[in-house]
């Protein structure tokens, strides 16, 4: 396979698509970036990876241009195409909710994009950060960014973060769907659902990370009203309403000699207990009227 040895994209004002495209894959290919026009030598050499510029999305000879698609087909954008070639786009679109806004307002403006999020125009202006502004103004501002240089560095960093959010929590979301195990539960004012989550060894970083993400996917989002996962803090279980789920008040078992916390607005609880009966009990009082 012929390595990559530089990434080419457009000269001029930078955008948030060609900025990230290039970030992600210079945590792949770490290459020097340089800011002209293609010439056909360019598009032609597979070692030149050729990104929003250039009219030619051929990703066999790593070109990743959308702009010659045509003006009705689905906002697409460099890194739509790049995520695309990697085999991440579908993951990246389920667990990145700022891709898609991004690919619609590089493909149909900000008019367009703000009618289709049912907001004003004013409110997208609102949104910007001054961290996207700097990094996309002195990208802008160069011809040639090299290993070693704050902002070639930066967008690395940047690169390798979105792939290893990515890849883990599709990675989690596979643990999840092995392990973790969905309860009925018959409380005071009807039936529930609470998501179970096993301890392991080893038990990750963070037990509950995904667990929002795996419920959503399993289309359990309406029904799940609680997640019961380890405490990473202890031998016990952390309990958690979701989404906020009003039929549970965790301060109503504060009193358990078993709960050593019960945040003081009922969200969440944790315990000592382990055994799946005493753990389920807990949920029935904490769903009981005070």
């Amino acid at each position: 396979m012929t390595p990559i040895t530089s990434l080419l994209t457009h000269p001029g004002g930078a955008h948030k698509d060609e900025f990230l495209a290039c970030s992600v894959l210079l945590a792949l290919h770490p290459v020097p970036v340089i800011r002209r026009e293609p010439t056909p030598a360019d598009l032609a050499d597979i070692a030149t990876c050729v990104i929003d510029v250039g009219h030619s999305h051929d990703p066999a000879r790593n070109n990743f241009d959308h702009h010659q698609l045509p003006k009705d087909h689905p906002p697409t954008c460099s890194l739509s195409l790049v995520l695309q070639h990697l085999g991440l786009y579908q993951d990246a679109r389920q667990f990145c909710e700022w891709l898609e806004p991004a690919e619609w307002f590089d493909c149909r403006g900000p008019n367009d994009t703000a009618r289709w999020l049912g907001i004003g125009r004013d409110t997208l202006a609102k949104l910007n950060s001054p961290i996207d502004i700097t990094l996309l103004r002195r990208f802008a501002q160069t011809t040639r960014l090299e290993p070693g240089q704050p902002l070639w560095e930066m967008m690395r960093m940047i690169g390798e973060d979105l792939l290893t959010y990515v890849k883990s929590l599709r990675a989690r979301l596979d643990v999840l769907a092995q392990t973790a195990v969905l309860w009925d539960l018959a409380l005071p004012d009807g039936p529930a659902k609470i998501l179970f989550l096993p301890r392991t060894d080893p038990l990750p970083d963070d037990p509950s990370q995904g667990l929002d993400r795996f419920i959503e996917s399993r289309g359990l989002g309406a029904t799940v009203i609680a997640t019961v996962c380890p405490d990473r803090r202890s031998t016990g279980y952390g309990l958690s309403r979701h989404q906020d789920n009003p039929r549970l008040d965790f301060t109503r078992i504060a009193r358990e000699a078993d709960v050593h916390f019960a945040h003081a607005r009922g969200f969440v609880a944790k315990t000592s207990a382990t055994d799946i009966a005493r753990l389920q009990q807990l949920l029935l009082r904490a769903g009981t009227p005070a």
